[in-house]
């Protein structure tokens, strides 16, 4: 039985793109949803979810790891890398070398690890070319999971979360349909029992290349414009957060279909 789960991560932990006003940092996501059934299990359980959106794999590592340990949890769960993967220049060798070692010393602790694959990126053209970053990435990942006798949630096979429905208008962070779907894997690998059954968007209407040029248009000045204006910057869409539950809380049970 978990009593004591722990989150460590960038904004895919955090929850970004699974918009609730009613949440901390105005977000659920998968983690808030994967508590929601281990409390069901478990009234006594305490859910701590350190991610916070825009940290690089060195910060997620130097700000959450000793902080997560200190809780001494059962489970913890840990994704950096996406944002370091979207920079050309990222050494995926060396940052998967701190990975490994992070790793390394949560299962150390003696709690169970979750470690998650990035998403393969083919069917949309500026992330396909992240395609091959992301596959040794990954492969990496697999390796550090099977030497510290991590779980693993595969998301580079889960082909579900290629269809651009599932995702945030930004492209970059998964919707509320995306991060129930992750919800129901983390719970699949942990062989916890649970009634998450991931929304079918349905058939996908057709789109003219018209409108999927007037979209792409739409989605780079919205969205890609003000990462890359950050980036000259030197800002990140996370400055001046706080992780949304810094120590381990009780967790009120929401029902997983709401908003």
């Amino acid at each position: 039985m978990i009593s004591r789960f722990v989150a460590v991560g960038d904004s895919f932990t955090e929850g970004v793109g699974d918009d609730d006003p009613a949440a901390p940092n105005g977000v659920r996501g998968w983690a808030d949803r994967v508590a929601d059934v281990l409390v069901r299990h478990n009234p006594d359980l305490g859910y701590a979810n350190l991610a916070i959106r825009g940290r690089l794999l060195p910060q997620v590592l130097a700000e959450q790891l000793a902080p997560a340990v200190d809780l001494a949890p059962d489970l913890v769960t840990l994704y950096a890398g996406g944002n370091d993967l979207m920079r050309p220049k990222a050494d995926v060798d060396a940052l998967c070398d701190d990975y490994d070692r992070a790793v390394g010393t949560l299962a150390a602790t003696g709690a169970t690890v979750v470690l998650f694959t990035g998403v393969d990126g083919v069917a949309d053209p500026l992330f396909r070319k992240m395609r091959g970053r992301t596959a040794v990435y990954n492969e990496h990942v697999r390796l550090i999971a099977a030497r510290h006798g991590a779980r693993l949630v595969d998301m580079w096979a889960m082909h579900a979360l290629r269809d651009r429905r599932l995702w945030a208008d930004d492209r970059i962070h998964l919707n509320h349909l995306g991060h129930t779907r992750i919800a129901a894997a983390v719970l699949d690998v942990l062989g916890v029992d649970h009634d998450i059954t991931p929304p079918d968007p349905g058939p996908r209407p057709p789109r003219s290349a018209r409108e999927e040029r007037a979209e792409n248009l739409r989605w780079a000045r919205e969205h890609v414009w003000p990462w890359i204006s950050r980036r000259v910057r030197g800002t990140s869409s996370g400055d001046g957060l706080t992780p949304k539950r810094p120590d381990l809380r009780p967790v009120t049970p929401t029902p997983h279909t709401a908003r």
